[in-house]
């Protein structure tokens, strides 16, 4: 019964609880901005690394390798108590969105590049064969095509990206994780921090299944 009431006591959840969805409310800010910005950014990168000269393509696979390499925790801490020192200053949520968009977009920029590589040459062929651009190949024969292979690992990033969101705590934002942490000390017990588990549990469950379902669908299609 102690064990109840220190890690699942109801009042207390329910005190937190507008304070826990205030928190949610920014995470999916964070999370839904940084996750737009991935895409766009990771499309832009896979597409110009197939098209550009040698030496952009080399600064292109330069970029990925960072960002995939760097820990985000690093990366964040880097852009919002480093760069000051240099006069860029950002806010917390600029910071968090900067740091979450360009990891995103590395890891999204492979995620198209090994989707667009997927599609058989011979779809490349027979779009010069009639005539078109290589913009029109791109946008009316080749993305359509790979978009329907990279949506599971894309999801799956999405995932990601929502769950790294609770990194933006050590920024002063004021996320889930950080209300939370709030809630945690203000009533001197931990279940708002069980609470919160609970709400990223319902948040990201769902998204989990759904990258489970579109697998195993698109296995099928191909097979």
């Amino acid at each position: 019964m102690n064990l109840l009431n220190t890690f699942f006591n109801g009042p207390v959840l329910l005190a937190s609880l507008p304070q826990l969805l205030q928190g949610l409310l920014v995470t999916l800010q964070i999370g839904i901005t940084s996750i737009i910005c991935g895409l766009i950014g990771g499309l832009f990168l896979s597409v110009t690394r197939l098209y550009a000269p040698g030496f952009a393509r080399g600064l292109i696979r330069v970029y990925i390798d960072i960002f995939r390499s760097i820990p985000l925790l690093v990366l964040l801490i880097v852009v919002y108590y480093a760069l000051p020192f240099v006069g860029i200053r950002l806010s917390p949520f600029l910071s968090a969105v900067t740091a979450l968009s360009l990891v995103s977009a590395a890891y999204t920029a492979e995620i198209f590049r090994a989707g667009i590589e997927a599609i058989p040459k011979g779809q490349f062929e027979a779009s010069a064969a009639l005539g078109l651009s290589n913009r029109h190949t791109m946008v009316d024969v080749v993305l359509p095509q790979a978009i329907r292979i990279v949506i599971p690992p894309l999801t799956n990033n999405c995932i990601n990206v929502l769950k790294d969101t609770a990194l933006a705590s050590v920024v002063a934002m004021p996320d889930l994780l950080k209300q939370a942490t709030q809630a945690q000390a203000l009533s001197a017990n931990p279940t708002p921090l069980i609470g919160a588990a609970l709400i990223y549990v319902a948040l990201l469950w769902p998204m989990v299944a759904i990258v489970g379902r579109l697998e195993k669908h698109f296995s099928r299609g191909r097979s």
